[in-house]
């Protein structure tokens, strides 16, 4: 047995679990159910490409150690899917050969490999033992011991294009959390005192609870004894109420309360493997093959009967063999006592496909077999009762014959042992652009070099402009510890030419954006033939999908979220694009609400966050260019904002200017004073703990808790940590050295002499959203105090330009830096003084930092199936029933598929036109030739013609501006309009416009596409 370097943890060497590097799956999994995988040791048998898959993922999540079993060799077969074989391994065991590799991942997972045969006395050992490459005698036995031994047991197998999963987690598996959701939570209105009590809850939001859901309360007024209750079980009513059982001998409501969903474990009893064949209970994946996966039961079963007797699987399109095959399809399900009706054609497409080996397909099942891993190991999420079968045979090519998947003794044999040799030679000239090398990214370059797409004519072109940070080996697995700091694409495409030295790569470091054209010209795109995006944010997946429905290119769309993720196929001239649909906007915090009435954590981390923004990055930005921008305040909005600015350069760059740590100090000091002590108490001042409203209702009501002043004391902690982060973030700006001495902080703070505060009257608080933004936009400008501020700073100017003002951009993954120290202070002071329970600097990342959760499974389970619709599209597949968008979540499990939606349709007179059509119009004419071929041509009359945000023709323009405009040529009037010269690199214009037809009702029609001469 070879042994790795790993320490068998995915703590750090003081016990904490290294948020570093797990701080995106800490997200998904929590801190306990990954305390849980750190003390799980998992036991992998056979390393193909669907055991290495497996690995993968289970060693970048962080359990206690992995132990790879094989007694195989390394063929040509196993390099079309076995991303850690290379070709000198051929003839070498594929655990020895793959372990060195895995070993990389994750320096915290003791990984070994075994060359021993897979026995009762190995697996006894371990917590959880997974299957794959193996027989059905040998899943029996193991899957008997197992259960006999409550040793979880999975077993994974992918053949061509299927793949089977089989979970057996014992007579009483615990699950702690069946989805992994967030535990909802909302305000209480009301709760009548009933033998079925209803609870009625504000009505700002709905309260979002399903029956069967069990929920406790605090801060409820009246009925006490709801207080911390044992966890009740619900009845939903409506969206703002619901019942909880008896509450007639409570006392009565009186108001207030926060009510809380309880995650109530569960029990889940598994059949052992023996018993689940002739009674299967099926996940199912696919809702348009919802009678296949039985049959694909039945197809398993004669699978392994079929290599027993014959040593190895039936011969693609051998006529012999499949009848051979059918026969024992039909033996089988009479065996196992299934009482199923056979369907020989799916029988035979299962002999037909079951060969081979396809890197989507392995994904699809490793992915999706280490989350049943995971949750194996941490009770957390609903695991696959029991079977789940998957197939794409949609991919394989019409017409294939025996002849043509043949092996050709090259790294494609598992790929044209399934697909045909004519389909991977296509695969070998395709030209593809991957943007973005992260997470998806990496799952994707490594399916696509293992595919061989590119690796003969084509190419593929990788762009990222990112960088590797520590939090990114969690989950974008081609980069390792070494590598962080370097760039993401020029890395990736390094490992993945490693992977497969014949794939033609190359990577680029650019934004994509109008900003990039000169570099992503026409001629680029149109020599591609397709477009995966891996991207993270909206901005940049349109821009390209407005880019690949210009150029009429095919599009990949893909992303995660935790454990969700989602796959979109864009086809030209067929179906809709990825910016047909849009998300709903994301919920804002109301301004009167963020400043004044918090009531919950969310808010005041929020308010901290925007605090941080304020005081040390626009702040300091605006010092900056005030000293090293002449013309810096020109370009300031005169009124309120200007004046805004100008106090604040006063108050930064003369009063309050640090000369030293000691100065910051103080600075932080009265901060406190003045967000936690002099702002409450001027806000409980106007509306005292026991305001009424005009109606008679206390105004400290429902969402509006009344808060409370916080008096510093330099021995709580938190306190003090507010002082440490805002001193040495005010030092960093102005360049003064760190200091991070608590105790001489600690010493300094109590010689801070602080003003006592007066509440002042006449002080407006604005208690409404309307009331707030009206407050926003008067303030006032008073132009000699802005002269005499201006005056002051610049008679100090030769003193200010030897300071040297830093300005600090947010950055949360850097623990040094203070960012997250001091939001996390300052959002939990304030929790403290609404009495809002306080959040830890993990979750408050999470929510200041806008961080999107991801885990490794999810990730590759997303890329296969994202591989798997390439292969559609390299073929030219025009039937859309062919293609699936995919929708999932495997904390649930949930799968669903479904055909891509058509484009719709618009109509102008008798002209079908969709998203994918425009008017092509070539050579560089007059804007009147333009307007007479639209009334000429199409029977429209342009009555707006713009290009970008120009107008460069409208109806309602002076007579003589139009007349003049009529005349010029197309481009001479777009550099006119937009006062810049058209690049040399632009060789079309996209012109909007606007047209009636002969009756003058507006319609809606294309776009042009102004070609350049």
């Amino acid at each position: 047995m070879q042994q790795s370097n790993g320490n068998g943890s995915t703590t750090a060497t003081n016990g904490d679990i290294d948020e570093s590097l797990y701080s995106r799956q800490l997200y998904v999994l929590g801190h306990d159910a990954m305390r849980k995988m750190a003390a799980s040791s998992i036991l992998i048998c056979g390393l193909g490409g669907l055991g290495v898959e497996i690995a993968k993922d289970i060693i970048l999540g962080g359990v206690k150690s992995v132990t790879l079993q094989d007694t195989k060799t390394t063929s040509w077969q196993d390099l079309s899917s076995q991303f850690f074989l290379r070709e000198s391994d051929v003839g070498k065991n594929r655990a020895e050969a793959s372990l060195p590799r895995l070993v990389e991942l994750n320096e915290y997972v003791s990984t070994t490999c075994t060359t021993e045969p897979v026995s009762t006395e190995l697996v006894s050992k371990f917590s959880v033992v997974v299957l794959t490459d193996s027989t059905r005698d040998e899943q029996l036995e193991i899957g008997d011991f197992c259960h006999a031994n409550n040793i979880k047991f999975i077993c994974a197998n992918t053949n061509g294009v299927f793949g089977n999963i089989f979970c057996d987690f014992g007579e009483d598996f615990k699950v702690t959390d069946t989805n992994g959701e967030q535990v909802l939570s909302v305000m209480v209105s009301a709760v009548t005192k009933d033998g079925d009590g209803i609870v009625t809850c504000l009505d700002e939001k709905r309260h979002g609870f399903e029956d069967g859901d069990f929920v406790t309360f605090h801060e409820v007024e009246g009925m006490v004894e709801l207080n911390e209750c044992t966890p009740r079980k619900i009845e939903v009513k409506g969206p703002f109420t619901f019942s909880i059982g008896d509450t007639s001998s409570l006392s009565d409501y009186t108001r207030g309360g926060i009510v809380t969903q309880v995650k109530m474990p569960i029990s889940v009893k598994f059949k052992s493997m023996r018993e689940a064949l002739k009674d299967p209970e099926v996940l199912p994946t696919d809702f348009a093959k919802f009678e296949q996966p039985y049959q694909h039961h039945i197809c398993y079963l004669a699978l392994s009967e079929y290599q027993k007797s014959h040593g190895s699987s039936p011969t693609p399109y051998n006529s012999a063999d499949s009848e051979k095959f059918v026969g024992l399809c039909k033996e089988v399900n009479e065996k196992y006592s299934l009482g199923l009706e056979v369907n020989d054609k799916l029988c035979t497409e299962f002999a037909n496909g079951c060969s081979g080996q396809l890197v989507g397909v392995q994904a699809f099942i490793g992915g999706s077999t280490a989350q049943e891993v995971m949750k194996a190991c941490s009770g957390k999420f609903m695991p696959t009762k029991q079977w789940l079968y998957f197939d794409c045979a949609e991919v394989i090519p019409e017409g294939l014959t025996e002849a043509d998947c043949k092996p050709t003794n090259t790294r494609y044999d598992g790929q044209i042992l399934c697909l045909g040799k004519a389909l991977n030679d296509k695969i070998s000239d395709q030209k593809w652009f991957v943007v973005g090398a992260g997470a998806i990214g990496c799952e994707l370059l490594k399916n696509f070099a293992m595919m061989g797409v590119g690796h003969n004519k084509g190419m593929l072109t990788v762009t990222d402009m990112d960088t590797i940070e520590r939090s990114n080996l969690n989950r974008q697995f081609l980069f390792r510890s070494w590598d962080v700091t370097k760039m993401k694409s020029d890395t990736a495409c390094n490992a993945v030419k490693e992977m497969n030295p014949d794939i033609n790569v190359t990577s680029h470091q650019n934004r994509v954006g109008p900003e990039t054209e000169k570099v992503y010209t026409d001629s680029f795109f149109a020599d591609l033939n397709g477009v995966a995006n891996a991207l993270d944010n909206v901005d940049a997946r349109s821009y390209m999908d407005r880019r690949c429905v210009y150029y009429k290119l095919p599009l990949l769309e893909s992303g995660t979220l935790g454990t969700k993720g989602n796959v979109q196929v864009v086809l030209p001239h067929i179906t809709e694009s990825y910016s047909s649909s849009q998300d709903p906007p994301e919920k804002t915090i109301p301004m009167c609400t963020l400043k004044n009435f918090p009531n919950a954590i969310e808010h005041t981390i929020q308010w901290a966050r925007d605090q941080f923004e304020g005081l040390f990055t626009k702040t300091a930005e605006n010092c900056h260019k005030f000293i090293t921008e002449p013309k810096f305040l020109e370009k300031q909005k005169s009124g309120g904002a200007l004046m805004s600015i100008l106090e604040g350069l006063r108050k930064d760059l003369t009063k309050e200017l640090p000369t030293d740590f000691t100065d910051c100090i103080r600075w932080a000091r009265l901060l406190f004073e003045e967000n936690f002590h002099n702002t409450i108490a001027q806000l409980l001042y106007n509306f005292p703990s026991d305001q009424k409203t005009s109606s008679g209702a206390l105004f400290w009501s429902g969402p509006k808790r009344c808060p409370s002043v916080i008096e510093f004391d330099a021995n709580n902690n938190a306190h003090l940590d507010f002082i440490v982060a805002a001193a040495n973030l005010r030092a960093f700006n102005y360049s003064i050295p760190s200091n991070r001495d608590r105790d001489f902080i600690k010493a300094q703070v109590a010689t801070v002499s602080v003003p006592a505060f007066k509440p002042r009257s006449g002080v407006k608080i604005a208690v409404t959203e309307a009331e707030a933004e009206n407050m926003h936009n008067d303030d006032e400008s008073d132009s000699d105090k802005a002269s005499v501020i201006l005056e002051e700073l610049n008679a100090k100017m030769d003193q200010l330009k030897s300071l040297n003002i830093q300005v600090a951009d947010f950055e949360k993954d850097d623990d040094t830096n203070f960012h997250m120290d001091f939001i996390t202070a300052c959002s939990n002071a304030r929790a403290a003084s609404y009495r809002i329970a306080p959040a830890n600097k993990h979750k408050t990342k999470l929510i200041a930092g806008k961080i999107i959760p991801a885990i490794a499974t999810t990730t590759a389970v997303v890329a296969g199936l994202v591989s798997i619709e390439m292969y559609k599209m390299i073929q030219g597949l025009k039937d859309v029933e062919k293609y699936k968008n995919a929708f999932l979540n495997l904390a649930l499990p949930f799968f669903a598929f479904s055909e891509p939606i058509l484009a719709p349709k618009n109509k102008y007179y008798e002209v079908e036109w969709t998203l994918w059509d425009r008017y092509d119009i070539k050579g560089d004419i007059t804007l009147q030739e333009l307007l007479d071929i639209f009334e000429n041509d199409h029977k429209l009359e342009i009555s707006m013609l713009s290009q970008g945000v120009c107008m460069l023709y409208a109806f309602f323009m002076p007579a003589d501006k139009r007349k003049e405009r009529c005349g010029m040529k197309i481009s001479e009037l777009v550099e006119l309009v937009t006062k810049k010269k058209l690049p040399a690199h632009k060789r079309a214009l996209v012109l909007e416009i606007c047209c009636n037809d002969t009756e003058g009702e507006d319609v809606d029609t294309p776009y042009i596409n102004y070609q350049l001469p």
